[in-house]
């Protein structure tokens, strides 16, 4: 039995408007685009989530509302700049099959490189860019039974690789 993970950074953010605190900072133009083709690259690959944990930030609600799928959904407070250790006890106590989790960076980041056991060749999948997105499968039964270096990289992209 296997567990799919679907590890996406949120989509470019807005700078704009340096009075607005971190955690309400919306989608950039740019970002606003890059999520749904995002949406449709999953969808075109049949990486279709049965579960989403996501941060409550704006910027990753509009990143997920963008992305066009449709799946039940929890927005964890404890997303919001998570370090890996924090990440891992959140998929720990996931419930689905195929799980998407859309988080920030740096965290995002070194929990992706945690996670596998061989880190995808691709050039920018250690500074996980916006919108970067990591699938990953697990050999295991129960998210609980996730350790760290276990995953297998299925596949990793960022929104330029779709240009």
């Amino acid at each position: 039995m296997t567990r799919t993970l679907i590890l996406m950074r949120h989509a470019k953010s807005d700078w704009g408007n340096p009075g607005l605190a971190d955690h309400d900072r919306p989608l950039h133009a740019r970002g606003a685009g890059d999520a749904p083709a995002m949406g449709a690259w999953l969808r075109a690959k049949g990486y279709v989530p049965d579960e989403v944990l996501c941060s409550t930030a704006t910027r990753t609600r509009q990143t997920l509302a963008g992305l066009g799928l449709t799946a039940p959904t929890q927005f964890i407070p404890a997303l919001y700049h998570a370090d890996p250790d924090s990440m891992f006890d959140v998929l720990r106590r996931a419930t689905g099959r195929c799980v998407l989790m859309v988080g920030h960076n740096p965290g995002i980041a070194a929990f992706a490189a945690e996670l596998l056991a061989q880190a995808p060749s691709h050039t920018r999948f250690h500074d996980y860019p916006t919108s970067a997105t990591l699938v990953a499968r697990f050999g295991i039964e129960d998210w609980a039974d996730l350790r760290p270096g276990t995953g297998q990289a299925q596949d990793f992209i960022i929104p330029a690789d779709l240009t």
